[in-house]
């Protein structure tokens, strides 16, 4: 231990203020934290196909609520917000409330930024943004990201009933994007041991539930630990920097209109694999915590990478592992090369165009990264 310490580099980390209620049920805890927060006139948020769980929480908010607005939509649209805007100006509402993934907690975030509302977000999904000050919003084709305390919803609630009815294939995507934001944790730039203790474990909690989930998609043990880690891995993306990852997701995701979950899926294995040169450590992390979880050798192999771990761990639950599955067309590769190298985020490997065309091409076929 004496020497594991002596070991430790400089780090710089910052704990967001962020309140957690989680437990089965923790849903029903909405009008109080609403009472805690002064939301007297709340607007409630999702998607169309959420609109179930939004009329249960208006339900549980009772006189609380002004109405609610399901017209929420992948990569927050600019043009999507103005109209929850004007209903929220309409409706003289004082907070907003979202309930579901990452759609509808966005535009929870542009809400409650621009009109400085207290908001409140019961994530459905595995998708993260709940933990996070960050804010990606679409316009015009391009997607751009902004971070501000204002950004982070005062209250999250983790109600493991309300996923218990997520889509299986909704619910695979959805947790390797949650592990998607660990693993860039893991070589951030700011990375730091708390970050990353809090990223190995999110990583083994999501590795383990995702295939039980395949198999049983009501089971409350495997829906629990799916969840714990989509709150560790979301904590994750809300403390540290993003690398290469992201960066091509939000290309391929603002200027394609991919699906959003999906398209972290794809690209996370070859990702990492051009970054494993340069961040040995963290890859021996991820190998690590997914080998916790049960993620095994393909048999009389040699040992995988992490980068192969994942990507077998991917092929076990039935992801998608290929952007021409997605809707990409070929032809689109050269631009959105370009796209990633234009304004790029840090990465521990520099960003080289003839290797990130080959990343986007192996993604583009779906081939296991060597």
């Amino acid at each position: 231990m004496i020497m594991a310490l002596a070991a430790l580099a400089g780090f710089t980390y910052t704990g967001l203020p962020a309140r957690v209620v989680f437990g089965a049920g923790a849903r029903r805890t909405v009008r109080a934290e609403a009472e805690r927060l002064a939301i007297t006139r709340a607007l409630v948020l999702t998607t169309p196909a959420q609109t179930a769980h939004g009329r249960e929480v208006l339900a549980e908010l009772g006189d609380r609520a002004v109405g609610m607005f399901d017209g929420a939509v992948m990569h927050t649209p600019v043009e999507v917000t103005e109209t929850a805007l004007a209903a929220a100006r309409a409706l003289a509402a004082d907070g907003v409330i979202a309930v579901g993934g990452g759609s509808a907690i966005g535009l929870g975030k542009a809400l409650a930024v621009r009109r400085g509302m207290p908001q409140i977000a019961l994530a459905t999904t595995y998708a993260g943004s709940e933990m996070t000050p960050i804010l990606g919003e679409t316009e015009r084709g391009k997607k751009t990201t902004r971070t501000s305390p204002d950004i982070l919803p005062e209250t999250v609630i983790y109600d493991v009933e309300l996923t218990l009815d997520l889509p299986v294939g909704l619910s695979v995507t959805s947790g390797l994007n949650a592990i998607a934001h660990a693993v860039e944790a893991l070589y951030a730039r700011d990375t730091n041991p708390i970050t990353s203790l809090l990223a190995e474990q999110g990583i083994t909690a999501l590795a383990g539930a995702l295939p039980v989930i395949t198999r049983a998609p009501a089971d409350p043990a495997a829906r629990t630990s799916a969840l714990y880690g989509a709150w560790l891995c979301g904590t994750c993306l809300g403390s540290v920097g993003m690398a290469l990852h992201h960066k091509l997701c939000h290309v391929l995701g603002g200027a394609f209109d991919l699906p959003h979950s999906e398209t972290h899926a794809v690209v996370l294995p070859h990702a990492i694999a051009y970054n494993a040169p340069a961040a040995p450590d963290a890859m021996a992390r991820i190998a690590g915590a997914l080998r916790a979880a049960g993620v095994s050798e393909p048999a009389g192999g040699a040992p995988s990478t992490a980068a192969g771990l994942l990507y077998d761990l991917e092929r076990s639950v039935g992801a998608p592992r290929a952007l021409a599955d997605l809707g990409l067309p070929r032809d689109a590769l050269d631009h959105a090369t370009d796209l990633a190298l234009a304004q790029p985020y840090w990465n521990p490997r520099p960003i080289e165009r003839g290797a990130i065309r080959a990343l986007l091409e192996h993604a583009f076929t779906g081939s296991r990264p060597a």
